[in-house]
């Protein structure tokens, strides 16, 4: 698609790009997990700057979210010993959940972004503070966040930060702040890297909060990015954020996230938004705003152009047979998937993209969908079955079925034949030989379950 002046500016339905349920799911899948039939249905009814600005601002919070949810009760039932995997649930819980899906989603990014893993760190308060810390500024100040990062006890340990003495200067954090956090490979030296890393000496962890000791930092004159000075960690950070390299960096990689990492723009496409996103002061939410509501956000081209993370698969299948299953559980199932919550492979995050998939892992996708949806496997149970949710919605004949499965998950963007074929399979279940002591409801169940599960095995649904 040729890109023009409109490219950033706000979307407005036509005649030939209008709003629909295909744009309510394209945006929940993006700026959220997926979305219920009752949201899809809403979002259509309200338009798209009200369902949008649902998104931006969040819904209230229900009593039993706040109540298992909240940070402080969090932090009290998760001790430093607590096991990564109970902390990758407590947070799958989150956004199957969430009033504020985008900002959860947005947070997800960060945690990328700055990926840290448990690991290393070895401290679940550690990790929970981290999280706190990319949730509190996921749509606020990238500058606040960069911040306060700089110094965060996981981020600390994570890089060798606390080894970092006068006369030993580790340069771990100096060159991930320049390659991954702020510029980019290209707009930065191995000087400045050394330079930088003095300027990080004497930062510690200590009773779980950060702490300074003046004897073990470098208080000598350093040269980073053109600027000479007795520099201190947060004057480096506030050097990499002066940069011109910094916003077009991050505008990048938000772009891929949100819009597209397969249709890449060109680097003066992308000026617009970097040069918006520096004159606020970095504001997250603003440029994740702008790019939401864009032209170029709904267009044609970026529509179902990103493979689904693990995360992003799994909970689209929950929120979308609006179920309630023990998240331990599927934080379990994630690994096999390749997307562990708070265990990122590298310093570098997840690749992303194409790398999500190959023939191991849409197999074990595969397996997860059907444990979901067949009520069989006793880690789910029937905590997240497709007849319950058909009859929540009465939807009672194969027809309605078949169009319920694909609206929801697929918003009715299949080929046609697609359709017949889950049409074909209800037609021919119904004489197939199934156990004699089976009464007519549960085959009628069984079928129902199968038709879920082939409804998630269709290509399409690979795709956000």
């Amino acid at each position: 698609m040729a890109r023009d002046a409109t490219t950033w500016e706000a979307y407005s339905p036509s005649a030939k790009n209008p709003w629909d349920i295909k744009k309510v799911g394209h945006l929940y899948r993006r700026a959220g997990f997926g979305a219920t039939h009752a949201e899809l249905l809403q979002g259509v009814t309200d338009g798209h700057e009200k369902t949008i600005a649902k998104l931006l601002n969040g819904t209230a919070a229900d009593p039993d979210f706040d109540r298992t949810s909240e940070f402080m009760a969090s932090e009290r039932s998760m001790p430093a010993g607590t096991a990564g995997v109970q902390l990758a649930a407590w947070w799958l819980d989150r956004m199957i959940r969430s009033p504020h899906p985008l900002r959860e989603k947005i947070a997800l990014f960060w945690h990328n972004h700055f990926a840290t893993s448990i690991a290393k760190v070895a401290n679940a308060r550690y990790m929970l503070g981290q999280y706190r810390l990319v949730y509190t500024h996921a749509l606020g100040s990238f500058r606040e966040l960069l911040r306060e990062m700089s110094f965060d006890p996981a981020m600390l340990i994570w890089l060798d930060a606390k080894e970092s003495k006068k006369g030993k200067p580790n340069e771990n954090y100096a060159r991930e702040l320049m390659e991954l956090f702020s510029l980019g490979i290209g707009h930065y030296t191995e000087g400045d890297i050394r330079e930088a890393a003095k300027a990080f000496t004497g930062y510690d962890v200590k009773y779980g909060k950060m702490t300074f000791t003046e004897k073990e930092h470098d208080g000598s004159s350093k040269s980073v990015l053109g600027k000479s000075g007795d520099f201190k960690g947060a004057d480096i950070v506030e050097i990499c954020l002066a940069q011109a390299a910094c916003p077009r960096f991050l505008t990048r990689k938000l772009y891929a996230y949100l819009v597209s990492d397969t249709d890449v723009p060109t680097a003066e496409e992308l000026e617009p938004l970097a040069q918006m996103y520096k004159a606020s002061g970095y504001e997250n939410g603003k440029l994740v705003e702008t790019i939401l509501r864009s032209n170029r956000f709904f267009s044609s081209a970026v529509y179902r152009t990103k493979v689904k993370a693990p995360v992003d698969f799994a909970v689209g299948i929950v929120r979308g047979l609006e179920g309630n299953v023990g998240p331990l559980n599927l934080a379990n199932a994630m690994a096999s998937l390749g997307q562990v919550l708070f265990a990122p492979p590298s310093v570098k995050g997840w690749d992303g993209g194409a790398a999500w998939l190959n023939a191991q892992t849409l197999l074990f996708r595969q397996n997860l969908a059907l444990s979901l949806t067949s009520t069989e496997d006793t880690r789910f149970g029937r905590r997240c079955d497709p007849v319950v949710v058909l009859a929540k919605h009465a939807k009672a004949t194969d027809a309605d079925a078949v169009s319920f499965f694909l609206d929801v998950f697929l918003q009715g963007d299949v080929a046609p034949d697609a359709r017949t074929k889950l049409l074909d399979y209800l037609a021919k279940s119904k004489t197939a030989k199934y156990p004699p002591f089976w009464s007519a409801e549960e085959v009628q169940q069984h079928r129902m379950r199968t038709v879920a599960h082939l409804t998630l095995t269709l290509p399409e649904f690979q795709l956000a």
